[in-house]
């Protein structure tokens, strides 16, 4: 019985009973609680569904799974890493401890005893090494693996990284991150991304995948019963396609076991006895601008059309108020990072029109700004999912004398066209800023992310964002960071909207939780491999 309903309904009906009985109640009941809570983490779960709106991430492996937060986190059920994260920090994985050699520029990692890989045969520092020279041949979209030099076998508990370059957030955005494969599976794959036999999902993970169905979107997991950790507590894991409009519905009907959820049926649902958890700031929507045209290339139109929007609006009316406005150097106000220094960009339509007439633009006889090359409008791409935020944002730049047309497409397909150049404006969005400071530079800079600006135009940003990377001192290290957002806010390589509100809602199975500084690299999802564990 889940834990939350059986105390509100029993507290209830302590309120209707006479005084000696209500104290006799109230005190079986607070037994109850102790009882249910000491035993609660040791509790055998045979298996718990979780709703997601989308539902296929692509197939599990490394190199199979789509290039957004669940795709990684449904790879981690399956593959370690050398070091994790939980709610507080980094704790020990494949690697039970570590050390920096400053002097080498290198990490030494300690390995764990006794690990198997699914199929049963050992692990070794042979697999952490071979790991680091196949994703030198073949890169793993989440890893920047060319800062990794070289990987040395110390023994066959012991490993060396050494790193071409004084890297401050390589425990976070490399050990912590990248999946470590079996040798002995991959090292005849060529063509990893094509690799979907069954043994591509080899790993050291607790999960193993037991049925994946792309059409429906859903997958299905079981327990690695020889899992090094101890065999996971929950059983069976089971993601299904709910769209978020349903989640809370389905939630009630007893469908799932968790779901995120909207911010308006937040209150209903803790109402109900279901544990609530508000994640942070981390997930950004901002509008992608092809800035490799005209005159999305000119930082004054970029400035323009940022001054055009009202981001305000954004939050109140189209998210309800269940989210943060957006601020130019991309960190949320609320962000231990966040540099309050930077241009704010207030909502001024007037001081929009301003730059656009500096440019040259003036009004045609309907009041609309006359667009080089867009006599019909630009075109702004949107989803399902954000065709409502469209629609304001439309207006918004309508009402500044900037026409705009939307077209809507799915998710996938959004990603495709921002990717190939194949756009004008694409409101899109990713998690993340919850992360290092190193994911300043992954969606800035980097050239192969379709959540990435691909901005490399300032030098003097592209050498701060760098720099930063390389500053062990973490007090300089924050100087730095601070000056990059008010680059990247002069520059608006893209324009940050909103921060979402973020909540997840369970029944009381499994105790949930946001990890510190999101899972792996910065997915801001409340799923966590270990809490299942």
């Amino acid at each position: 019985m889940k834990l939350a309903r059986l105390m509100n309904s029993t507290i209830k009906t302590l309120c209707s009973r006479q005084p000696a009985t209500f104290i006799l109640a109230a005190l079986a009941l607070v037994l109850l609680v102790l009882g249910t809570a000491q035993g609660a983490d040791d509790e055998i779960v045979q298996s718990i569904t979780i709703a997601d709106s989308t539902g296929d991430w692509g197939y599990p492996s490394p190199f199979g799974h789509y290039s957004r937060g669940p795709g990684y986190i449904r790879m981690s059920l399956i593959f370690d890493t050398l070091i994790w994260k939980d709610e507080k920090g980094f704790v020990p994985a494949l690697a039970t401890s570590w050390e920096y050699l400053p002097d080498e520029t290198a990490y030494l990692f300690h390995l764990r005893e006794g690990v198997t890989w699914n199929d049963k045969e050992p692990f070794s520092a042979q697999d952490v090494a071979f790991t680091i020279g196949y994703f030198s041949d073949h890169p793993y979209q989440w890893v920047d693996s060319r800062i990794i030099k070289s990987a040395e076998v110390i023994d066959e508990q012991t490993v060396k990284i050494i790193l071409t370059r004084e890297y401050a957030p390589f425990l976070d955005q490399v050990a912590g991150t990248l999946p470590i494969l079996p040798r002995h599976v991959y090292e005849g794959v060529s063509d990893p991304a094509s690799f979907t036999d069954s043994e591509a999902l080899t790993g050291t993970g607790p999960y193993k995948l037991k049925s994946y169905d792309k059409a429906q979107g859903s997958y299905l997991y079981e327990a690695n019963e020889d899992y090094y950790q101890g065999s996971p507590r929950t059983k069976e894991i089971r993601f299904v396609k709910v769209s978020q409009e349903m989640a809370s519905a389905s939630l009630e009907k007893g469908d799932v076991d968790a779901a995120s959820v909207p911010g308006e049926m937040v209150d209903k649902l803790r109402d109900e006895g279901f544990t609530v958890i508000e994640g942070h700031h981390d997930w950004l929507a901002k509008i992608m601008v092809n800035h490799r045209k005209e005159p999305f290339s000119d930082v004054k139109f970029r400035q323009a059309l940022y001054y055009a929007i009202d981001r305000e609006d954004l939050v109140q009316t189209g998210l309800r108020g269940f989210g943060l406005e957006g601020s130019a150097g991309l960190y949320a106000s609320d962000n231990e990072w966040y540099n309050p220094g930077q241009e704010q960009y207030p909502y001024q339509p007037a001081t929009a029109g301003e730059l656009l007439e500096e440019m040259g633009y003036a009004r045609d006889e309907k009041g609309q700004y006359a667009i080089e090359g867009y006599p019909d409008g630009i075109e702004l791409l949107v989803t399902a999912d954000t065709e409502r935020q469209g629609e304001l944002i439309r207006k918004h730049l309508d009402d500044a004398g900037i026409r705009i047309n939307l077209r809507s497409v799915d998710s996938k397909t959004l990603d495709s066209l921002v990717m190939e150049w194949k756009y004008d404006l694409a409101l899109s969005g990713h998690g993340g800023l919850g992360a290092d400071p190193a994911v300043l530079n992954k969606v800035v800079l980097d050239m192969n992310s379709f959540n990435s600006a691909r901005y490399d135009q300032d030098p003097k940003l592209n050498d701060v964002l760098n720099e930063q990377l390389a500053e062990m001192d973490p007090a300089k290290r924050e100087d730095l960071v601070d000056s990059a957002q008010e680059l990247i806010a002069e520059d608006l390589p893209a324009l940050p909207l909103y921060y979402t509100n973020s909540y997840w809602a369970s029944n009381d199975l499994v105790r949930f939780y946001f990890t510190y500084g999101g899972v792996g690299s910065g997915v801001p999802i409340a799923i966590n491999k270990m809490a299942f564990v």
